[in-house]
C-alpha cells in the first residue's frame, strides 16, 4: 500500500513556524509532524511513502537523507564518504520506503497528486492520499477494508470537530444546558484521510491550480463513485499557533491519542 503525503503547502497560518521550515517539518515531542503521520500509516502496515514536495522541499529531503546519521550513534572512517558504520539502532523505521518528489512550489493539491502518480507502482491498485498537517487515532486498516467493500473510487474519512466557543441551549431566556467547545453533532468535514482506486486520477488535471477537494472530488461525488468512512474518534490538523499548542501539549501530557504505535 502506497501513501502519498502532501507536504508543499506555504504554512501561512503557522507562520510562527514556517517562516524556516515547512510545516510537515514543524516539530511536536521533537519529531516533526510528517513523522507522526507516517508513523499513523505504518502502525497498519503502510510504509510505502511518496512524499509530494514544493515549499522548501530540500528540508525534507536533508532530513530523510540525514535519517540514520541523526537517529543513531554511527562510526565513520574520514577519507571514506561510504564507509559508516551505525551502532545500536533502536528505530523501525528501517522497513519504510521514501519516495521524494518536487510537484512545484505553487502547485495545488491535485495537481501535486497526478503529479507524483508516476511513482505508484504499476501494478498496484489502491492508494493513500492524506495532508502533511494532522494526526489522528484512526484505524486505518478498517478504513482500508471499508473502501473496498464499497466498490467505489474514492473513500474519504469523516470526521466531527469540537467547536470552538460554547453552545448555549435555551428555552427564550433561560439557558438550559450550555457545554464549553462541545464536538459538533450534527454534519461531518474532511478528515483529509483518502483512499483512491486509479481511475479516480482521471478527475485530476497537471493545472497547478487544480485542488484536490475541489473539482476533482466534487465530480467524483456527483458521479456517485465516493464513500465516506466516519471516524468518531480523535482527530485533529495543525492549522494554526492553537493547533500546534494544542498537539504539543498533548503530547507533552503523555495522553497522546494519535500515539497508537509503540
Amino acid at each position: 500500500m502506497q501513501v502519498m503525503i502532501l507536504c508543499g503547502g506555504f504554512g501561512t497560518r503557522l507562520r510562527e513556524q514556517t517562516e524556516t521550515v515547512p510545516k510537515p517539518m514543524v516539530e511536536i515531542g521533537g519529531r516533526p509532524i510528517l513523522w507522526h503521520i507516517m508513523k499513523m500509516y505504518a502502525r497498519h502496515g503502510m510504509a510505502d511513502f511518496i512524499l509530494c514536495l514544493g515549499y522548501k522541499g530540500h528540508i525534507i529531503k536533508e532530513y530523510f537523507l540525514n535519517y540514520a546519521s541523526m537517529n543513531s550513534d554511527f562510526t565513520v572512517r574520514l577519507g571514506s564518504a561510504d564507509d559508516v558504520t551505525y551502532h545500536d539502532v533502536t528505530h523501525d523505521e528501517d522497513k519504510w520506503r521514501v519516495t521524494l518528489t518536487d510537484t512545484g512550489e505553487a502547485t495545488m493539491t491535485g495537481a501535486r497528486v497526478l503529479r507524483a502518480s508516476r511513482y505508484l507502482e504499476r501494478d498496484g491498485g489502491t492508494f493513500a492520499v492524506t495532508y502533511g498537517d494532522g494526526v489522528s487515532d484512526i484505524d486505518l486498516g478498517a478504513a482500508l477494508r471499508f473502501h473496498r467493500t464499497q466498490g467505489r473510487l474514492a473513500t474519504v474519512a469523516g470526521v466531527r470537530i469540537p467547536s470552538r466557543f460554547g453552545v448555549i441551549v435555551r428555552d427564550g431566556t433561560r439557558v438550559t444546558s450550555f457545554s464549553e467547545k462541545p464536538q459538533i453533532e450534527e454534519g461531518l468535514v474532511s478528515g483529509g484521510l483518502f483512499f483512491f482506486e486509479r481511475g479516480f486520477l482521471n478527475y485530476l488535471s497537471d493545472d497547478a491550480n487544480c485542488v484536490l477537494e475541489q473539482a476533482p472530488m466534487r465530480r467524483c461525488a456527483s458521479d456517485g463513485r465516493m464513500s465516506v468512512y466516519e471516524h468518531t474518534g480523535f482527530w485533529q490538523c495543525m492549522d494554526t499557533l492553537r493547533d500546534w499548542q494544542k498537539l504539543q501539549a498533548l503530547w507533552d501530557s503523555g495522553k497522546c491519542p494519535w500515539r497508537t504505535w509503540t
